[in-house]
């Protein structure tokens, strides 16, 4: 039975096909010696948990499969320049465009305006697409363990490294922690919503977080909407949490970040 991450990685194999007919590979490595320098994004990470005991990559995202529409006044710069001067350590920025309405050249933008690195959140799954983020400025990527087998989660892990980006790894399915585990990530994601389902289970990182946080710094991820739920998150042993929807559906984003963060 088809479920929403099996359609949408069919349909990014389509998309990786013609984006390697429009700008072939040889291309893209070409850029890499023009892409900007890459950020630390372990370290920002760590900095700031040891600094006010969470670090946030906070989320440019305008749409998902689950919400629909989440911002109508979407400015992905202006919105990262807000996450920067209200405590964010990171930002992530979607490039999906048929599900999440992101674009490539949000990443690029926003890298050029804001000093914190920035991930690339999409559906990776081929090589192509790793060196597509470090040629557009990426300095992370998310690579998610429902996606990939440990074949090619190994292989995209180590080139992202060959390229200089780190990987935060996710996982929602218990079944595959010990295959993530097992490379030693720096950054462990816990996806508090199911991919398969859209449906969201706050508790799924408190439930995984003894198994992961005394190896990886873990992030939390989905569903975070007060401080409460940092406070939760916190006890559990996690150090940060990539927070999105309920930033981008705020009135006052750098408000509703400064009360998360307590700032």
């Amino acid at each position: 039975m088809s479920n929403v991450l099996d359609d949408i990685v069919a349909h990014k194999l389509t998309e990786i096909a013609a984006s390697k007919e429009r700008v072939p590979a040889d291309v893209l490595k070409m850029q890499l010696a023009s892409a900007p320098p890459v950020r630390d994004f372990v370290a920002a990470l760590r900095t700031s948990a040891e600094r006010i005991c969470i670090g946030m990559i906070a989320e440019v995202k305008k749409a998902s499969p689950s919400a629909g529409l989440i911002r109508a006044d979407f400015d992905p710069v202006a919105i990262a320049k807000t996450y920067e001067a209200n405590g964010a350590a990171c930002i992530s920025c979607l490039t999906d465009e048929k599900y999440f309405q992101g674009r490539l050249e949000y990443l690029t933008a926003i890298k050029q305006a804001v000093s914190l690195p920035v991930l690339r959140k999409d559906f990776i799954v081929d090589r192509y697409q790793v060196l597509e983020a470090r040629a557009a400025g990426a300095d992370a990527i998310l690579l998610i363990a429902e996606c990939l087998d440990d074949c090619h989660l190994r292989d995209l892990y180590f080139y992202a490294s060959e390229l200089g980006m780190e990987c935060l790894i996710e996982l929602y399915e218990p079944d595959n922690l010990d295959r993530v585990l097992k490379l030693q990530p720096p950054l462990v994601g816990v996806n508090n919503r199911n991919l398969k389902t859209m449906i969201t289970d706050f508790d799924q990182t408190i439930r995984l977080a003894p198994r992961i946080a005394a190896q990886s710094l873990l992030v939390a991820e989905s569903g975070i909407r007060t401080r409460a739920d940092v406070q939760r998150l916190t006890a559990a042993g996690c150090r940060a949490i990539l927070v999105g929807e309920s930033l981008m559906r705020s009135a006052d984003i750098g408000a509703s970040m400064r009360e998360l963060l307590e700032r």
